[in-house]
């Protein structure tokens, strides 16, 4: 059965600088709760197109990229598991996304959306993610998205909340 989720956050920082850390696979372990262990054990980045002038290439990962990590499927638990995922859409301060190739989904498509947006009177970035995901596994699989599944991206989203503007800082 197929699952949506929509997470959005605000960060006073410039589109530019929140994009580019964003687009750099290496930050995602510090995105990540502590206890998943997440580790960027293969990356075979390749790098943007440069549309606009101006623009830093930077660590970026762009179309075609493919990042292998590792992570522990139970905080609890040594046991690890391993994700392959691939940029699949990029343009440059906007947006980029990625599939899974292989990993715990039967389905995984997550974009990641920026906007530059005023609040406050105070310039930032709005963040927003939209993920598609199938878990797999017929009525089991429909039962551990209830139970389990949603709830960790959740837990994850929201503790990425509480560290992005330190990280960006």
């Amino acid at each position: 059965m197929a699952s949506h989720l929509e997470f959005e956050q605000w960060v006073p920082f410039p589109v530019e600088r929140v994009f580019g850390f964003f687009s750099n696979p290496e930050n995602l372990p510090l995105i990540m709760p502590a206890d998943s262990g997440t580790k960027v054990v293969q990356l075979n980045r390749l790098a943007p197109q440069l549309g606009a002038p101006g623009i830093v290439e930077g660590k970026a990962a762009g179309g075609g990229s493919m990042i292998v990590t590792s992570f522990r499927v139970f905080p609890f638990l040594p046991l690890r598991a391993q994700w392959i995922a691939r940029i699949t859409e990029f343009e440059w301060n906007h947006y980029f996304a990625d599939v899974q190739d292989k990993g715990p989904f039967k389905r995984w498509r997550h974009r990641h959306e920026f906007h530059s947006e005023m609040r406050g009177g105070v310039a930032g970035t709005r963040v927003r993610d939209v993920i598609d995901y199938e878990v797999g596994w017929g009525i089991l699989g429909a039962i551990a998205n209830a139970l389990f599944v949603r709830r960790q991206m959740r837990r994850t989203f929201t503790q990425r909340q509480q560290v992005l503007p330190k990280l960006l800082s």
